[in-house]
């Protein structure tokens, strides 16, 4: 087992590129040569002992390494952006896109988590023990795809368009999501257990259970009677039948 701690010495104003902060990169590796690793701070590169304070206990491949990250990182980007195993636990805030492109490994954040999280990530786990952004799970920019697999737990709210071009995986929101969540869904499952607006429009395929209020559900849906979810009797309507679409629709 391979433990690396890192503690952010002062809050960044201006962003940092994080991607390299990942077991995948300080698997192995020293305390010198991981604070020897470069990011971007701002246009310039910035080695990461010159932003933390670094400690390193044992040596191990990717599969075996935990990352401890303490401070703020709410303008820190990409933590964990296409990590393939191991663990990260973050103490603090992230910013966007942490955990995007993750294929397996967990990412568990004791804080809020910036917009895009989890962007197309076709693995592993991401538990948010706080609030969360804008999309989600979802596909960047003139992506068809978002999430394809792994799961998303979100333990607070969410702002709008949660999983967003969605084609599989698991995304769980225990609390309130925003404005056109499984918006151009192509899969995967999504639980809301609060109240949302306007879900799944221009849904192909997938399901998206509501726990709480749905308020506008959209008139391109047909109601089907009713269906037993994990021991719980939903509303049932399929669509969204202006795309042809085969979705599941859940309301309790």
């Amino acid at each position: 087992m391979q433990n690396v701690t890192l503690k952010h010495k002062d809050k960044n104003s201006i962003p940092v590129e994080a991607e390299n902060i990942k077991p995948d990169v300080f698997a192995s590796k020293s305390k010198e040569e991981i604070e020897d690793i470069e990011l971007w701070y701002g246009k310039a590169p910035v080695k990461i002992g010159e932003l933390f304070d670094v400690e390193v206990e044992g040596s191990d491949s990717t599969e075996n390494v935990k990352i401890i990250m303490n401070g703020d990182f709410s303008r820190m980007k990409r933590i964990g952006q296409g990590m393939s195993a191991g663990e990260m636990e973050i103490n603090g805030n992230v910013d966007m896109h942490c955990g995007c492109h993750m294929a397996g490994g967990k990412i568990t954040i004791n804080g809020d988590a910036d917009n895009w999280l989890g962007r197309e990530m076709t693995g592993g786990e991401i538990v948010v023990n706080g609030n969360a952004g804008y999309y989600v799970g979802s596909g960047y920019r003139g992506e068809g795809c978002g999430m394809g697999g792994g799961k998303i737990t979100v333990n607070g709210d969410v702002r709008d368009y949660l999983g967003e071009h969605m084609c599989g995986g698991e995304i769980l929101v225990k609390g309130n999501a925003g404005l056109l969540p499984a918006i151009s869904n192509n899969g995967g499952t999504i639980t809301i257990e609060g109240d949302t607006t306007m879900a799944a429009v221009e849904m192909k395929k997938g399901t998206v259970v509501i726990k709480g209020q749905l308020d506008e559900l959209m008139p391109s849906y047909r109601e089907e009677g009713t269906e037993e979810y994990e021991g719980e009797t939903y509303r049932k309507f399929t669509g969204d039948v202006n795309v042809s679409g085969k979705g599941v629709l859940l309301v309790k």
